[in-house]
């Protein structure tokens, strides 16, 4: 039989649960601005309309209005891949590529929201300054909350010359030395760019502005 003071503390818990969820719906009533893009797969709008409602939850860590870019795929043997990148006003972004191998689309885009719900709390210190404040008290007891990292240990510093090249090259080059990404300066476009190794296959292009 529960005691007296237990039942009390599950009282209480409960109604700091429902505050949380209050909370939370005040914060939310800005608009997220949102980008869709759909590979290989034509997407109907309920899809859509729950990806706004599951990302908006995350509009409650701005002071300011911030946009999400989304890309939804179907990669091999069925596999739905959401690529969730969202930015802020002042230009910080936070990014998510999750996949559900068993054809479900919202199951991605569940994964992703909460993988970025879980680095900005992780990091929420160093983000403060960027962040609303009051949308970080936790929205479970605090013995549960996110653990935040405590340092960055930066362990090596390496400096190299970014050689001018093609992007070929540049992909030649970083296999060649067993490397999952290659910094060049792409002679197309002038810029410094770099090319890396993706998780599912193929090589993806980052380009400077």
């Amino acid at each position: 039989m529960m005691s007296p003071k237990n039942t009390l503390m599950k009282k209480v818990c409960k109604i700091k649960l429902k505050l949380f969820a209050v909370l939370r719906l005040i914060l939310c009533i800005k608009t997220m601005k949102f980008t869709f893009t759909c590979k290989k797969v034509p997407l109907n709008n309920s899809v859509k309309e729950y990806a706004e409602k599951k990302i908006s939850k995350l509009d409650r860590y701005f002071p300011e209005e911030a946009e999400a870019f989304v890309i939804f795929a179907v990669e091999k043997k069925n596999r739905c891949v959401v690529e969730l990148t969202i930015r802020s006003q002042n230009g910080t972004l936070f990014r998510a590529q999750e996949e559900d191998r068993d054809g479900d689309m919202r199951g991605a885009i569940d994964e992703a929201v909460n993988f970025i719900d879980r680095r900005i709390r992780k990091n929420k210190t160093r983000l403060a300054k960027n962040l609303r404040a009051e949308a970080l008290v936790p929205e479970v007891p605090a013995e549960f909350d996110v653990v935040e990292e405590p340092t960055y240990d930066l362990v090596r510093t390496k400096r190299f010359t970014v050689k001018p090249m093609g992007v070929e090259e540049a992909i030649l080059q970083m296999n060649l030395l067993d490397h999952s990404f290659y910094v060049f300066r792409n002679v197309e476009t002038e810029t410094v760019s770099v090319v890396y190794r993706r998780n599912n296959g193929g090589y993806g292009l980052i380009e400077t502005n």
